[in-house]
């Protein structure tokens, strides 16, 4: 079989394959190879291996030999003036009026020819042009028409992955993308979002067109119904990556399974068996549910257990309690005596109701004024109690008697407690009276002082600082009070030296010179 090894040059857009004539040569080397259009130097994709004789389009071409430290200086000093002839070019096909987009300049690495790379829309004349690069570089020229997918992988860049664009990553030929692919994957139809940097579709559309394709032709389709244990429920979406479908429940509950963990039932595959196609599953088990870990889906199963008559508990285990099932004995004890006190105090209360109750059958309670008439008897006992009352520091409230009704001993006593300064007041009447009352000092009221001279009020105003300031301002009021009571001064008035506009006033202007 014949050895080969692949070889990649720059403006190439996929790698080739020379014979390396029993050369050293290695995946990472620079090898000088002859080609169609003349000799250049490529990059060395992978070790020699062999190959297949029918997969030889063509005779192989050889590697001449490994690029030495010369050759690649020599490959730099081309790469420069391929750059720098780009300005040229510009200015030419701007001169000649044509309707192309210089893209690149290449000259080979055997100096047999030079080639220009532009990009066009539709077919161009370039003769003419081809005759002014050849007279100006005096040089062989090649004109060569690419497409903006071959473009933009001579440019490089990124795409909107953020990852390096797949044309120059990857290389190889272009194969088409159409719009079904985009819609197989479930992508919006938009097409800045699934264009690439070169305004096609993205090439990454079709690298993913298969696995998509595979996993729509194995799982059932959108909206369709899958049995459950815990009912019916809906497919809303798909993942293919993952190749999980995300299901709805009637109740609302959304969880995500397997497309593997599935399974057909009977029906399904008997149908399957008639319509001569493949089976798609359309019901869950409930061990698939079980190794969801949702706590939705745990409840519901536990719930359905519950129905269905299964003690299943609280569905905590023993690591997650926090008490103990059962009452520790301290508590029980503590229970239990307060049991005890409970019910001794029901008993002693339902004893009291029941003598209570033998009292008021004995005698009713008196009506208001027999209660009244009774006390009469009792107010001649009322003014002992109340001097003992007095006597002590504690104060207690009294129903206030008339003089009328009073009776003599606490007219006495009051008497002994007025003033006698007071006896030609009028006597306030209050429900509410001290057991003790203090003298008051002889002492002027404030408004007396007030009127008598002796103090001065000043009103204070919101914000005006008090104190210093508030005593700096009254100051200032007694000293321009006085400043007041004193005559004013009268003041001359000083005649105005404008002479007035009207006749008059010349008059007095000129009486004021003379």
């Amino acid at each position: 079989m014949p050895v080969v090894v692949p070889v990649k040059f720059p403006f190439a857009s996929r790698a080739l394959w020379f014979d390396p004539q029993g050369l050293d040569i290695m995946e990472g080397d620079h090898a000088v190879c002859s080609t169609e259009r003349g000799t250049e130097l490529g990059l060395v994709l992978e070790d020699p291996y062999e190959v297949e004789e029918r997969d030889l389009a063509a005779p192989l071409k050889p590697v001449l030999r490994i690029a030495t430290d010369e050759d690649l200086d020599r490959a730099d000093e081309l790469v420069d003036r391929g750059e720098a002839a780009m300005s040229d070019f510009r200015r030419l096909v701007k001169q000649n009026g044509l309707d192309m987009k210089p893209v690149g300049v290449e000259y080979l690495f055997g100096g047999e020819k030079a080639v220009f790379y532009f990009a066009a829309e539709e077919r161009v004349d370039f003769r003419q042009l081809v005759k002014d690069l050849s007279s100006f570089f005096h040089i062989r020229v090649d004109m060569r028409q690419i497409g903006v997918r071959d473009e933009t992988r001579l440019a490089g860049g990124y795409a909107q992955c953020g990852q390096e664009l797949c044309c120059t990553r990857f290389g190889g030929q272009f194969e088409p993308v159409s719009i079904r692919m985009a819609k197989e994957q479930d992508l919006p139809l938009n097409s800045s979002k699934i264009s690439g940097v070169c305004g096609r579709l993205m090439c990454c559309l079709r690298y993913e067109f298969e696995a998509y394709k595979d996993f729509k032709s194995r799982a059932p389709k959108k909206k369709a119904v899958i049995d459950t244990p815990l009912g019916k429920a809906k497919i809303q979406e798909y993942d293919t990556p993952r190749e999980q479908l995300v299901l709805r429940l009637e109740s609302g509950k959304v969880f995500r399974v397997n497309l593997a963990d599935m399974s057909c039932s009977d029906a399904c595959k008997k149908r399957a068996e008639e319509q001569k196609c493949a089976c798609r599953p359309d019901c869950v088990t409930r061990d698939v549910l079980e190794k969801i870990e949702s706590p939705d889906i745990a409840l519901a199963l536990m719930e359905l257990d519950r129905e269905a008559g299964i003690d299943v508990g609280d569905g905590l285990s023993q690591a997650d309690r926090i008490a103990t099932s059962g009452p520790t004995p301290r508590r029980r004890r503590m229970r239990e005596e307060a049991q005890k006190g409970a019910s001794s105090g029901r008993a002693a209360r339902s004893a009291g109701k029941a003598k209570g109750a033998s009292a008021a059958n004995e005698g009713a309670a008196p009506s208001r004024r027999r209660r009244k008439r009774a006390a009469a008897p009792e107010v001649q006992a009322a003014p002992a109690r109340q001097e003992e009352r007095t006597e002590g520091t504690s104060r207690r409230r009294r129903r206030h008697v008339s003089e009328e009704g009073a009776a003599p001993e606490q007219r006495a006593s009051a008497q002994k407690r007025t003033p006698a300064a007071n006896d030609d007041a009028p006597r306030r009447r209050s429900r509410r009276r001290h057991a003790t009352q203090a003298t008051k000092p002889d002492v002027p009221s404030v408004a007396e002082q007030v009127q008598e001279g002796e103090v001065k009020v000043t009103r204070r105003r919101p914000g005006d600082g008090g104190g210093a300031a508030a005593k700096a301002r009254s100051q200032a009021t007694d000293h321009a009070d006085a400043a007041a009571d004193q005559p004013q001064k009268r003041r001359r008035r000083r005649r105005s030296r404008k002479p007035k506009q009207d006749g008059s006033g010349q008059g007095t202007s000129s009486s004021a010179e003379s």
